[in-house]
């Protein structure tokens, strides 16, 4: 088992900042070669708090704000354009950014890439809902409406 510090969100394993021990080959051949995570030492400690004291600037304060947001980006429909051919099929896929670049554009919150989960890949045009970790406790379902650009 290897011990590492997460330096980014992983799903279903941890927030940046946290300690994880994981098997040795998750470690070797998926967290480290993509920068998610670095090898514990003892003196990553002052790192750790560093990443923590980031985090917690950029985090939603309280889970009132949570709510109040989530509140706000179920109201609204996020359309996102994208070149598409004939029958509605797009050329590529839409991508986190490109809904999280939509919602900005709708005035709606500054919302992180990293946050957004799409379940199957956007690749034509119509209705579709996505879902905005926006607090440990509080997610939001945003419907996305793709439209050909």
């Amino acid at each position: 088992m290897a011990k590492l510090i997460l330096t980014h969100e992983v799903t279903g394993l941890g927030e940046p900042g946290d300690v994880v021990e994981v098997k040795d080959g998750y470690a070797r051949n998926f967290l480290v070669p993509r920068k998610l995570a670095t090898p514990w030492t003892k003196g990553a400690e002052s790192q750790v708090s560093a990443i923590r004291k980031a985090r917690k600037a950029r985090e939603i304060a309280s889970l009132d704000d949570a709510k109040a947001i989530r509140d706000s980006l179920q109201a609204k429909t996020v359309v996102v354009e994208a070149k598409s051919g004939a029958a509605g099929r797009l050329f590529g896929a839409v991508t986190t950014a490109d809904i999280a670049s939509a919602v900005a554009a709708a005035e709606g919150p500054s919302v992180d890439k990293r946050k957004i989960e799409i379940g199957q890949p956007i690749k034509s045009t119509g209705d579709y809902t996505v879902s905005v970790r926006l607090h440990p406790e509080v997610s939001a379902t945003v419907t996305v409406k793709v439209v050909a650009a």
